[in-house]
């Protein structure tokens, strides 16, 4: 049995870490696809790059792990029966459980590992690589100059180019605006052909002009001549315009700024974060639900209502004392005129009424949104966690009983499960955050379909129940007496 254990634990270890890189590899593609317009242009040295590229990695691993999960089990199961190994052991009397039984406890270690992972070592780097993004975006780009478009990337100087050759980098048809130390358009430059680069060190840009002329306005020497100004023309052969430039420089921010996110906490920090955060946002909805102007009465349920202390609520009056007054009655005797006055004021004031809940909705809702999103990061990291075991009990069941392995079936089968896993968590997140359903069942609702997935295909698999087989579906239909269907179209052929 010793021999047996290490030969299926072999035959999964192989597959799962291919899979596991690939499946990194893939999903990191598609990290650069999303950020490439933020990436581009910005002369970023290979050493930034690498590190965010390895930043990045880490934040994609929570999916990585269900997924490779699901695919090695299945390649691996799938293999085992297409070779018919699988077959042998049951025919030697060996339970598919028990073939299960050292893969079900590397699924469990796998799974402690991505929960450690996700609630200690994915926050540091998620901070780390929010931070950087963060710089690469406040990273000025650098300068490209577009032919018939001015541009003002050099400060205190507007160009424009006439043809760029792309071979050479020679600039030609130049037309600058001087506008150092705030002067208007006072000095315009008009060369024939020019030269731009960077130093290396990217604190000064540097403009070589060739064969231009320099016009510059003067100021008048008589005052009572405003309307006319002198000015002067150079020509020069070469000419040097050299720029300190800022922003150019690569510079880190601070990971202050987003440690306090939800991204960026523990399960512990978490639940700190939805204390303080909760205690304020239930402080709002009492102090708005008191300027509702509504009679006393209501006035005091909703404050006993809101008040999240006993010791905080008000005194209740005699419960009786509501019911000796007939409103009804008293506005039947009264006079005509004061019954539209009543109507009026208590239009008025439902009005007004309205207009406040209308205006404090937005910001109570924003608030409840970002709690929301702390509490789904703490059910994040246990079901994203869960997954990997889910994933495992299904996908090894459903490869001994489509029986084949490879990069092919299980391949298609890996993604159309992993895309309706990952349809279902998203609309279970959605009405999580949008208080459609409780948070707990909202951020488990993937666990509650999957897993009795996983146990029906575990007990299929286990008791050799030929549900890929056609003819199992026809009896299916016999019974159900849909059969005659079927066979009415095949007869009308």
């Amino acid at each position: 049995m010793k021999r047996l254990h290490i030969f299926v634990i072999k035959s999964f270890l192989g597959p799962f870490f291919m899979t596991f890189f690939i499946v990194v590899f893939v999903l990191l593609m598609q990290f650069l696809w999303k950020y490439v317009d933020d990436l581009v242009g910005k002369g970023l040295d290979f050493k930034v790059l690498a590190e965010m590229m390895f930043y990045a990695s880490f934040a994609l691993l929570p999916l990585a792990f269900p997924l490779a999960m699901l695919l090695a089990s299945i390649m691996t199961f799938g293999a085992l029966g297409e070779n018919y190994e699988l077959v042998a052991m049951k025919a030697s009397g060996i339970s598919l459980f028990r073939i299960m039984r050292p893969l079900i406890i590397i699924a469990i270690l796998i799974t402690g590992t991505a929960f450690y992972f996700s609630n200690n070592i994915l926050p540091k780097t998620n901070l780390k690589f929010s931070t950087l993004l963060y710089s690469v975006k406040k990273q000025r780009p650098e300068l490209v100059l577009q032919e018939g478009v001015f541009t003002n990337e050099m400060d205190g100087y507007s160009i424009k180019v006439g043809k760029r050759d792309n071979s050479t980098k020679m600039l030609y048809d130049l037309l600058i605006y001087d506008h150092t130390k705030n002067k208007p358009n006072e000095s315009v430059t008009v060369a024939d052909s020019g030269l731009l680069r960077i130093t290396e060190d990217k604190k000064y840009m540097v403009l070589n002009l060739f064969d231009g002329v320099t016009y510059q306005e003067q100021k008048a020497q008589n005052r009572a001549k405003k309307e006319t100004y002198p000015y002067q023309r150079n020509s020069f052969k070469e000419q040097t315009i050299r720029v300190k430039v800022r922003d150019f420089e690569f510079n880190r921010r601070d990971e202050s700024i987003f440690r306090n996110q939800y991204r960026m906490l523990t399960i512990d920090q978490l639940k700190q974060a939805d204390d303080s955060l909760s205690l304020d946002y239930y402080n709002k909805v009492r102090n708005y639900m008191m300027q509702i102007n509504i009679n006393p009465s209501l006035s005091r349920k909703m404050f006993n209502l809101t008040a999240r202390h006993d010791s905080l609520k008000r005194e209740r009056n005699d419960p009786k004392a509501d019911s000796i007054f007939s409103f009804d009655q008293y506005y039947a005797g009264i006079d005509k005129w004061v019954q539209a006055e009543i109507a009026k004021t208590a239009l008025d004031k439902a009005r007004g009424n309205m207009q406040q809940v209308n205006m404090f909705q937005g910001q109570l809702y924003n608030k409840k949104k970002m709690l929301n999103k702390y509490r789904m990061e703490r059910h994040r990291k246990f079901t994203l966690s869960i997954a990997v075991l889910i994933f495992f009990f299904i996908g090894a069941p459903l490869g001994a009983i489509i029986r084949k392995g490879g990069l092919g079936m299980p391949v298609v089968v890996s993604i159309f499960l992993f895309i309706l896993y990952y349809i279902v968590s998203m609309s279970g997140e959605k009405t999580a955050r949008e208080d459609v359903w409780n948070m707990f069942n909202g951020m488990w609702f993937s666990s509650y379909i999957f897993l009795p997935i996983g146990v029906w295909l575990t007990y299929k698999a286990a008791t050799d129940s030929a549900i890929m087989s056609a003819e199992t579906y026809s009896k299916l239909f016999v019974r159900l007496g849909l059969a005659r269907f079927f066979a009415k179209k095949k007869t009308d052929q």
